[in-house]
């Protein structure tokens, strides 16, 4: 039994499909992202676990339990918003005893779960605070501690992060993830940002359009997108546009501008059309040596890695994302790049979603 199905489920808005006979499951402890742009139906799929909004079509199960008309206060679901919507007259500690209350838990059963909560984030010595008076890291939380301290069936966590500074983001990005481990409870994570998504997920769902493009393991959708939508929204690659045939040394796709890039696709079928794609980080660059000639036209230093833009003889444009001790090569230098076939993930022009 599933904790959350959707089955065939639309949600119309007018002429707007926000969510168009979509089905997906989210098995018990699972840590699930919906990751997708701006109107690709994420915070609709949301808000219809949730019972802030009701679908056009189709069924919502929870726990096996058929949800779709039942209002939000019948659900035992937990919600962070992305703006942690805590109360600012109130203290942490009555901020997270308000779902008890509205509940109309007894007092002294009130008083342990906020205790326990309050462990669980660590957030003890400023249980009298009030919002304003904590950091955003630690407003969110209380907004966490707020979302669980009912016990609820299902956790629901909607960008908890775009709120934060990078460096913020990252430690609670870390923190989240220990406490839903612990907890072990249902999460579905809506976000756009791809490194939430694969840190945080054991499985991503990629929307686009009301629709799943792909869902699977975030390393499986990183390397083995189905096909460019997917690739190009899931991190930073490099496209190469050809025609698929079978050498001696093995199936290699041919592009317009001349490149030839050998991979590992035995069921391409020769005189067909595809798109290889390569990441960054597999591109490796030498000052000598064999591999295409490439010259650097941009440098640019992050710290963990250099992220060059260098062009090929034809003028193509690749990026190359070189990690560890590394002298950085300035505008204008003359390098050979090198891959293998192992890293070239070959997608087929019409994939079947």
């Amino acid at each position: 039994m599933s904790a959350i199905e959707f089955q065939c489920v639309a949600k119309h808005y007018g002429s707007v499909r926000a969510v168009d006979d979509l089905s997906l499951a989210v098995e018990a402890g699972e840590l699930v992202t919906v990751l997708g742009p701006s109107g690709s139906g994420k915070s609709t799929i949301l808000g219809l676990i949730a019972g802030l909004t009701h679908p056009t079509a189709g069924a919502i199960r929870i726990g096996g339990r058929d949800v779709t008309a039942l209002p939000a206060a019948a659900r035992n679901v937990g919600l962070v918003f992305q703006s942690y919507a805590l109360f600012p007259n109130m203290t942490v500690r009555r901020n997270i005893a308000f779902p008890l209350w509205v509940r109309r838990k007894k007092a002294a059963d009130i008083a342990s779960r906020v205790d326990a909560a309050l462990r669980l984030v660590h957030m003890e010595a400023l249980a009298s605070r009030r919002p304003h008076q904590l950091s955003g890291g630690q407003q969110q939380r209380v907004a966490i501690a707020r979302a669980v301290v009912f016990e609820p069936d299902i956790l629901l966590l909607d960008e908890p992060l775009a709120a934060l500074d990078r460096k913020l983001r990252e430690e609670v990005r870390g923190e989240l993830h220990r406490l839903q481990r612990a907890l072990g409870i249902t999460t579905l994570l809506v976000t756009h940002d791809q490194e939430e998504a694969l840190s945080l997920s054991d499985r991503v769902v990629v929307l686009e359009h009301g629709r799943v493009r792909q869902s699977g393991h975030p390393q499986e959708l990183y390397l083995r997108p189905v096909n460019r939508f997917v690739a190009d929204f899931l991190g930073v690659g490099n496209f190469f546009d050809g025609v698929n045939e079978i050498t001696a040394s093995g199936p290699v796709l041919r592009t317009e501008d001349g490149l030839v890039i050998s991979h590992c696709d035995r069921a391409a079928v020769p005189g067909t059309r595809a798109t290889a794609l390569l990441r960054p980080e597999n591109i490796a660059l030498a000052a000598d040596g064999t591999g295409i000639p490439l010259v650097v036209r941009d440098a640019v230093y992050l710290g963990q890695h250099v992220r060059y833009t260098v062009t090929t003889p034809s003028g193509r444009e690749l990026l190359v994302a070189v990690t560890g001790r590394h002298p950085v090569y300035p505008p204008g230098t003359a390098l050979q790049g090198t891959w293998t076939a192992d890293d070239v993930w070959l997608i087929p022009e019409t994939p079947t979603l």
